[in-house]
């Protein structure tokens, strides 16, 4: 019986080594997922950072030719502004007269559909 006794403690023993080896196989499992994971991290950070920079540089490329765009509208409306302002001097004495000489100098006269009701 001691043989027996001595077997089942034999298998005991195997038993507990083996669920020990297990647990510590699933430890060293979540340690390894657990640095994947942190070193995926960190290298979509650094990808993310790359895309960030690489479009910084194409906005900025296209937001500088807008900007320029932006520029030469601005110079023409200025110009335009100028144009008109001159047109307006040119002719603002002129206009002033004519206005004046329609509302100052009034002929009175009978206006042809009037009809004298004696």
């Amino acid at each position: 019986m001691t043989s027996q006794s001595q077997g089942i403690h034999q298998l005991l023993q195997a038993e507990k080594r083996a669920k020990d080896k297990l647990e510590e196989a699933k430890k060293r499992k979540g340690k390894r997922l657990k640095q994947a994971k942190e070193e995926a991290m960190v290298e979509i950070d650094q990808y993310r950072m790359q895309r960030d920079k690489e479009f910084r540089l194409i906005q900025s490329k296209i937001m500088g030719s807008q900007s320029n765009l932006s520029d030469e509208i601005e110079e023409q409306t200025l110009g335009k502004i100028q144009e008109l302002n001159g047109y307006y001097n040119k002719h603002m004495e002129s206009v002033m007269n004519q206005l004046l000489s329609m509302v100052c100098d009034m002929k009175p006269e009978i206006h042809v559909n009037y009809r004298a009701t004696n």
